[in-house]
């Protein structure tokens, strides 16, 4: 069974991995990102897969699981700004 600390994490993780896909599905059918800062997205980006690096050396698996999943989303809509600028 999951400790409280572990939930609040999990459920954590889940807000904050999970609020980037529709940012990321709006982006790719609409083949818009004006309102996205290049430098922003990239260095959240970076700060994700620090955040990654983190988790693998803690060998913490929420951690790595939820800035991965975030990590992925975030290239896509860095992508999406340098193609669609």
């Amino acid at each position: 069974m999951q400790s409280w600390t572990e939930t609040i994490g999990s459920c954590a993780a889940l807000c904050t991995t999970a609020c980037w896909i529709p940012e990321a599905a709006k982006i790719i059918r609409e083949k818009r990102t004006g309102g996205l800062s290049v430098v922003a997205q990239s260095v959240f980006t970076l700060g994700v897969a620090l955040w990654s690096a983190y988790g693998f050396l803690l060998h913490q698996w929420p951690i790595i699981l939820a800035n991965v999943t975030t990590l992925a989303l975030s290239l896509a809509i860095l992508g999406l700004k340098l193609r669609y600028p």
